[in-house]
């Protein structure tokens, strides 16, 4: 029986949808392979509700069965690159944000003060 928690009743419908989603497309990289859902549970070492509970996107079911299963594919690396910090928009324009109010406002005198020495080192 999946454990309740309140966490998981909170999940936004957003990351339920992509949990489903994930669960239905290694439902059919399993079949696409040919394995009955006893085999592919087997090979994870959990029961095959369990499985079947994964394939449906259930999100009380652990990432590291997530992960395994997308090891049996061939792509657990993926798993990886899904929270890169190359593709985390949200960080990036929060730290642009924190540049602009922090970012210093230099004098006239400065800036030429910091061009003459620009020049004079070359």
């Amino acid at each position: 029986m999946p454990k309740s928690s309140p966490s998981l009743a909170m999940l936004p419908p957003e990351a339920l949808a992509s949990l489903a989603r994930l669960g239905e497309n290694l439902a059919l990289a399993r079949v696409r392979r040919k394995e009955s859902q006893r085999q592919w549970a087997q090979r994870l070492g959990v029961s095959a509700p369990t499985l079947i509970r994964m394939e449906r996107g259930d999100p009380s079911v652990s990432a590291g069965l997530y992960a395994g299963a997308l090891w049996l594919m061939g792509r657990a690396q993926a798993l990886g690159e899904i929270a890169d910090p190359i593709h985390d928009l949200g960080a990036l324009e929060a730290d642009v944000r924190n540049a602009r109010q922090t970012r210093a406002v230099r004098s006239k005198a400065s800036i030429s003060a910091g061009l003459k020495k620009s020049v004079q080192s070359q």
